[in-house]
């Protein structure tokens, strides 16, 4: 059994917390939130500004002092980790953050997508019996919640093996949580285990781990004091 600490950000911070967070990013962050409008540019602060305090009292490091290192993917994992592997995701006001010690992992937050589209993609992107139980509902908010968590779990899976979003569309999600992968098919090689977390609405959120065994989730809510 592996224990995955998720920590759960609400990047609503006021503006005074946002902006102490500011002086951690390195230059790459302070450039990508520089670029985007300022609420857009303000939930990235503290999304990265949260994930390098989280990860920083981790390792017994100063949280500025943190280097990225990314995968051939894009995957960002901390340069001088050890055996500590990480995962965040974010999407509009909620952000995630999974640490793992020894086990790649995966996390992703997603607001529900909108209804009139959810039956649509997951006929053109899911495996067929993942599109059937999406389109089985009568109420359109029940096929958009189906859709989003398997969107979550094929999102959460893509992080933990560092590949890309197609190469997923085609391995099954589906099923009762926790689930076990047993052929990720294109992202990689050996099994992986995902499991739903519980959020808040309007969102769902799922957590992947490479290997067979087990896996078990604290969820924690990160604040700025």
């Amino acid at each position: 059994m592996t224990a995955i600490d998720l920590w759960l950000i609400d990047t609503r911070q006021p503006a005074v917390p946002a902006a102490e967070l500011w002086p951690l990013l390195d230059p790459d962050e302070r450039a990508r939130a520089a670029r985007m409008d300022p609420g857009a540019g303000e939930r990235f602060t503290v999304v990265r500004g949260a994930v390098r305090r989280l990860v920083a009292a981790r390792l017994g490091v100063p949280p500025a002092a943190l280097v990225w290192r990314y995968g051939p993917h894009g995957k960002p994992e901390p340069a001088a980790a050890g055996g500590l592997r990480v995962s965040w995701s974010a999407s509009g006001a909620f952000a995630a953050l999974a640490l793992a010690e020894g086990r790649a992992v995966g996390v992703d937050v997603e607001r529900l997508h909108d209804p009139r589209t959810a039956e649509r993609m997951a006929a053109r992107w899911f495996p067929s019996e993942e599109a059937r139980f999406v389109a089985e509902p009568v109420e359109p908010a029940a096929r958009a919640a189906r859709f989003t968590t398997l969107w979550c779990r094929r999102e959460a899976c893509v992080k933990a093996y560092g590949g890309r979003l197609a190469q997923s569309f085609g391995v099954p999600v589906g099923g009762p949580s926790p689930v076990l992968v047993a052929d990720p098919g294109g992202l990689g090689t050996g099994p992986s285990r995902l499991r739903d977390v519980p959020v808040a609405e309007p969102f769902r959120a799922a957590v992947a781990a490479l290997g067979e065994s087990p896996i078990h989730v604290n969820c924690r809510v990160w604040k700025e004091n």
